[in-house]
């Protein structure tokens, strides 16, 4: 899949977009197809090193997404594949095709 990438801390003109491995959720997790993410102050901020916490390089940026749920994991039953939904990721992410 296609995401934008953070190699490491700088401008945010240095992203990177390219291609990486599709996410596998967890027991507990769903994997959510990106019809749109939004982009926020922090996410700037992020990128360049400059907020509150400073993730392991590489990472994919991106905290708020809408999507299609595409994957369930192990015991999740309060959502279907198909489904659409607005949610914040964990870990970042949203920037990209898919999330967790």
């Amino acid at each position: 899949m296609k995401a934008i990438v953070c190699n490491e801390f700088g401008p945010i003109s240095d992203l990177e977009y390219k291609d990486i491995d599709d996410p596998t959720p967890g027991k507990g997790q769903v994997r959510v197809k990106i019809l749109a993410s939004g982009v926020n102050f922090p996410d700037g901020l992020l990128v360049q090193g400059l907020y509150q916490v400073r993730p392991e390089l590489p990472f994919v940026p991106g905290m708020e997404f809408c999507g299609e749920v595409v994957e369930l994991g192990e015991g999740v039953k309060h959502l279907k594949v198909g489904q659409r939904l607005i949610g914040s990721s964990q870990k970042y992410g949203a920037f990209a095709e898919q999330v967790i």
